[in-house]
């Protein structure tokens, strides 16, 4: 019998197909419904540092000043919306599926600065949470800040959640990061178990009709795999770190691919919100293990790193020599 077991984070996992942070973990029925077509953990939507300090009301002047200066500011933070929750409600979202669920609950922390709401990270370990994902989310706009010193607020941002919680702590990354793997050696350093790889960020569109900003959610497809499957593949052996492949996973193929970069766990988002959800995580889940059969693989973990650049004949493949590559078969087709 094929086995299909992992472990990420400490957690020890039936299969790698995780459910990654979307709005599904607000409904406890349709988490256990995944639980019960297999999907082996569940990670929490995620808790914005945005809005636990408007809860508190502790910097409530700095963040309506000057809003009603112009016509264009009704406000600095959004109204609405999926993610408008408060804290307690999140914690008690922790408690409910943690109370609904056998499988692993992750809760999730999302951004950039020190301060008195990283206290959350430990009330979210008090209502339950098996470990905890840290979202680094952040986009810089300021011209004087430094990669060096926005790099340095986040590694110590790691360093102090780390310091707040007993559970094992997790870290989501941006690819847009000049030396990759230095920050992910120092993010590990300031005590990071695991690395997800990577946020997407949702880019602003222009609505030429109404002139106005418009915020669109485009879903992930199988193409997004390639940018965290080549990270992960890089690092893998080299930092110390469990890995969580996100962006891209909606097949079998793309499971199996995320193991054999060297990913303890492929977590999945996209393909469970276009509908059909429990059908999928069953397919996907049997595909895997009929590919392992076909193949004579036994376990998950037998194929995990395995064509990591360290396993790999050709390791220049996921370097700069992969792209004259890409390159020269492009005029050669022509």
């Amino acid at each position: 019998m094929t086995d299909l077991t992992t472990t990420y984070l400490g957690l020890n996992l039936k299969n790698p197909l995780v459910a990654s942070a979307s709005p599904i973990s607000k409904n406890i029925d349709k988490a256990r419904k995944l639980e019960e077509a297999g999907i082996s953990a569940i990670v929490m939507y995620s808790l914005f540092e945005e809005q636990i300090i408007h809860e508190s009301l502790e910097l409530d002047h700095y963040l309506t000043r000057g809003t009603d200066s112009f016509a264009e500011a009704m406000t600095y933070l959004p109204d609405g919306g999926m993610y408008s929750v408060g804290p307690e409600r999140y914690l008690n979202q922790v408690a409910g599926l943690k109370k609904a669920l056998s499988i692993p609950v992750i809760g999730s922390l999302n951004g950039v600065s020190k301060g008195g709401w990283t206290n959350y990270a430990k009330q979210i370990q008090d209502a339950g949470a098996d470990a905890l994902e840290l979202n680094l989310y952040y986009i810089p706009t300021d011209l004087d800040l430094t990669a060096q010193e926005l790099e340095n607020a986040q590694v110590e941002l790691v360093a102090q959640v780390k310091s707040a919680i007993s559970i094992p702590l997790a870290v989501k990354l941006s690819p847009y990061i000049t030396a990759l793997p230095n920050f992910a050696r120092r993010i590990v350093e300031a005590g990071a178990n695991g690395l997800v790889l990577f946020n997407r960020f949702y880019q602003p569109d222009f609505n030429l009709e109404e002139l106005e900003i418009e915020y669109n959610l485009d879903l992930s497809t199988s193409a997004d795999l390639r940018l965290p499957l080549r990270w992960i593949s890089i690092l893998h052996g080299k930092v110390n770190a469990d890995f969580a492949l996100t962006s891209g996973v909606h097949t079998s193929n793309d499971v199996l691919k995320s193991m054999m970069a060297g990913a303890k766990v492929s977590m999945i988002a996209s393909e469970l919100l276009w509908g059909g959800s429990l059908q999928r995580v069953e397919e996907i889940l049997s595909h895997t293990q009929m590919w392992m059969n076909e193949h004579e693989y036994t376990s998950i973990k037998q194929m995990q790193g395995s064509m990591s650049q360290k396993s790999v004949k050709e390791p220049a493949a996921f370097e700069r020599a992969n792209y004259m590559k890409v390159l020269n078969s492009f005029r050669d087709s022509i």
